[in-house]
């Protein structure tokens, strides 16, 4: 991305003057205006005014020259679901093409979800089916999550780790996909930073450690690169590339490098006018310095699936140390930054968009969205599916014809079958891989040459298949199979288990398996037929307890309805009965117990309860009361934790009383930083009774130390003076 943060409007629209005519930054302007009507008085998490971030996203948009609808909807992003401006306004004041687009952007906030992680999955698989209709929906979803990446730092830690979590599991592998490297890298480098904070910052110390060093290796490197190709005649712009992070620490992680052992750490980019200039680049390149066995990649003559071409060779450059290279050419180079969206880029007063063909050649997975979504039951299993087969790593395979097939990494010889077309995997006997009879749960690897072996008199898949495939379209294939061919036993066999299962939970199935009731749950499982929903039960595809639970749902709500009205018009004896209000003790250590006297009473050290801390007490055998604090685990370590908890409380009135608390400090390990974290700890407290301190496998410094203190408030205050303290990454507070 580039490298500004911060848009002003005017900036944007400036932006969009340097490549839009005047009536569409007109277009362009009266969006903005009417969000930043929309938005007047609202805040973000970071105090400043809400319309700040639809700025920064439409300015995200217009970087990347997106046309006048797409960055109006940059601006207009969040108006559905944060004022009370409708889609038909929108569609009314601008065009329903915007508000089509704004609609796809929008999250579900309206519609009650049982869980966070339905009401999450819903939203993606709402976002990705829009995105199969228009892929700018996902152009703008995309600019919307970098800016929030951006200002992550406002959000709790648990709540940074979770946007983080989900950035890296489901928009950077879309921008992936959808060839964008400049968002890609920049949402993977902003999640390992909060997800993992300790890695981070040591590629960043490692990466800076011998910055100069590396910088004057890539000079030598660039003028002797330069030298070879004016022999050659060939026009060339020569650059440095850096690495990203992630993918340093990627291969750290999943390849067991050491840091000094990741070759394409220092890289260079010539790119050329001409393919054939490419090429003479790489010769030139490859008489100079000897290429490293296994490490060069022809991505032009095998683009990868977002479109992405380039030459890839690592050499033994200056001083033999090892030097990656990339040759591209200019057009090449924009796709590699701007992927799909260099397709949609605003040019000359038009929108430049892709031919549909090509469209259809490069994001033919876009049609997979869809299978996908046909052949799941819910928004969770949509999701799965999308992380199986779109997002996972892939291999490259060859039809008999030459033909380059994309299947996720790990899919065998079955997964190609089923790709290549449903009757293909259906009828398939075997296969040949590189011209030799393999078994059909082979796994395929990067260049196999794969040819099916098929027969018109199969009976078509076996049960075993399911463990011979890999991909969730593969396997949906399979179960749509028996589901056809026992449709009628399975119909009979899932309404039986229902009929159980419904007299097990105390009602009549008569009464429970009505037509609409049926059919209104079917729906919410995307079944549109009965038999259908009662086949996929039979068949083991939707769990009978699940149905069950959703058809008696108001039934069993009106049930427990007339249980409570029951019991208030015909109390239970027992309860006429007053219970004599029980003592409050006070013991020593500021607790407050209710019950009995001369009870010994002690403040557990596994996790030091402080005042302010929610504390339950665990009767223990032949040592008294243990007072602990609520979340402790080793409050319901033992089997019969529950008879042994009693309620406690602090003493409302004020102690003077010292409380021990241990914290552990993590940080980069520098001179000085022990120190820092000894002053602030005594000018905040002067009770210090323990402190060590040790140095991890990451590099990382870990402190652990005792401090006294009164109460839970004078704690925090303690932990965010040394949270300020430079290069400490996360203060917390531990249980022994």
């Amino acid at each position: 991305m580039s490298q500004k943060k911060d848009y002003t409007p005017q900036e944007v629209i400036a932006l969009c003057l340097t490549y839009m005519n005047s009536k569409h930054v007109t277009f362009v302007k009266q969006a903005y205006d009417l969000a930043e009507e929309a938005h007047r008085g609202q805040s973000r998490k970071s105090g400043e005014a809400y319309i700040m971030h639809p700025v920064q996203v439409a300015g995200i948009l217009a970087d990347l020259k997106m046309d006048p609808v797409t960055v109006a909807t940059g601006f207009l992003h969040d108006v559905i679901e944060d004022t009370d401006y409708s889609y038909a306004d929108i569609a009314n004041i601008f065009t329903p093409e915007v508000a089509d687009l704004v609609d796809g952007v929008t999250k579900l906030g309206k519609i009650k979800f049982k869980s966070k992680q339905e009401h999450q999955a819903e939203n993606h698989r709402k976002m990705l089916l829009a995105m199969a209709q228009d892929v700018r929906v996902i152009l703008v979803k995309l600019a919307d999550r970098v800016h929030n990446m951006r200002t992550l730092k406002h959000h709790r830690p648990e709540k940074q780790r979770d946007i983080a979590k989900e950035t890296l599991e489901i928009y950077a592998p879309l921008a992936d996909r959808l060839g964008i490297s400049r968002i890609k890298w920049e949402l993977e480098d902003t999640s390992l930073r909060y997800m993992n904070p300790q890695q981070y910052y040591r590629i960043v110390h490692l990466m800076n450690s011998r910055r100069e060093d590396r910088e004057r290796y890539i000079e030598d490197s660039k003028s002797a690169i330069v030298e070879s190709v004016e022999e050659l005649g060939i026009k060339a712009t020569i650059t440095g590339r850096p690495k990203h992070i992630y993918s340093i620490y990627k291969k750290m992680k999943h390849q067991k490098k050491q840091f000094n052992e990741i070759y394409d750490l220092l890289a260079i980019r010539v790119i050329v006018d001409s393919i054939k200039d490419c090429y003479g680049v790489l010769g030139a390149i490859h008489t100079r310095w000897k290429p490293m066995p296994g490490r060069f990649k022809d991505y032009i003559a095998m683009p990868k699936a977002n479109m992405y071409q380039s030459l890839h060779t690592t050499v033994l450059g200056p001083n033999a140390t090892p030097l990656e290279v990339q040759i591209r050419t200019v057009k090449m180079h924009e796709i590699a930054e701007y992927g799909v969206a260099a397709h949609w880029a605003y040019k000359e007063g038009i929108t430049e968009k892709i031919d549909n063909d090509d469209m259809s050649q490069h994001i033919s997975w876009f049609r997979d969205i869809i299978e996908l979504q046909s052949e799941s039951n819910d928004a969770n299993d949509f999701m799965d599916s999308i992380k199986q087969d779109i997002f996972k790593d892939k291999v490259y395979v060859f039809s008999p014809k030459g033909d380059v097939m994309e299947l996720p990494s790990g899919s065998s010889t079955l997964d190609f079958a089923f790709h290549v077309h449903t009757e293909v995997g259906n009828k398939a006997m075997g296969a040949k891989v590189n011209g030799k009879i393999v078994p059909l749960n082979y796994k395929l690897k990067n260049g196999d040459i794969v040819d099916m072996l098929t027969s018109s008199n199969s009976f078509g898949p076996s049960r075993d298949w399911l463990n011979y495939v890999n991909t969730s379209k593969a396997r949906n294939k399979i179960k749509r199979f028996f589901k056809t061919q026992e449709k009628e036993q399975n119909v009979e066999r899932g309404r039986d288990m229902l009929e159980k299962q419904i007299t097990e939970l105390g009602f009549s199935p008569k009464e429970v398996l009505k037509k609409d009731n049926v059919q209104k749950v079917a729906e919410r499982f995307n079944y549109q037929h009965n038999d259908d929903f009662y086949a996929s039960i039979g068949f083991g595809e939707v769990k009978v307890v699940t149905v069950a639970n959703r058809l008696t749902e108001k039934l069993r709500k009106e049930r427990d309805e007339k249980a409570v009205q029951l019991d208030e018009h015909h109390p239970i004896e027992l309860k006429k009965k007053k219970e004599p209000e029980k003592m409050k003790i006070k013991h020593e250590g500021g607790v407050v117990i209710q019950g009995a006297d001369n009870l010994l009473v002690r403040l557990s050290k596994c996790c030091n309860p402080v005042p302010g801390d929610t504390i339950v007490g665990y009767i223990t055998r032949g040592r008294g009361v243990s007072i602990h604090r609520i979340d402790c685990p080793n409050v319901h370590a033992s089997d019969d934790a529950n008879q042994r908890l009693i309620d406690v409380e602090w003493e409302s009135a004020g102690t003077e009383k010292n409380y021990n608390a241990e914290l552990q400090i993590q940080g980069y390990d520098r001179s000085g930083l022990l120190n820092e974290v000894l002053q602030v700890i005594n000018s905040q407290t002067g009770q210090l009774s323990n402190v060590n301190g040790r140095i991890d496998n990451n590099k990382m410094a870990i402190i652990r130390l005792t401090i006294g203190i009164q109460n839970l408030l004078e704690l925090e205050k303690i932990v965010d003076k040394v949270k300020s303290i430079p290069d400490v990454y996360s203060v917390k507070r531990i249980t022994s």
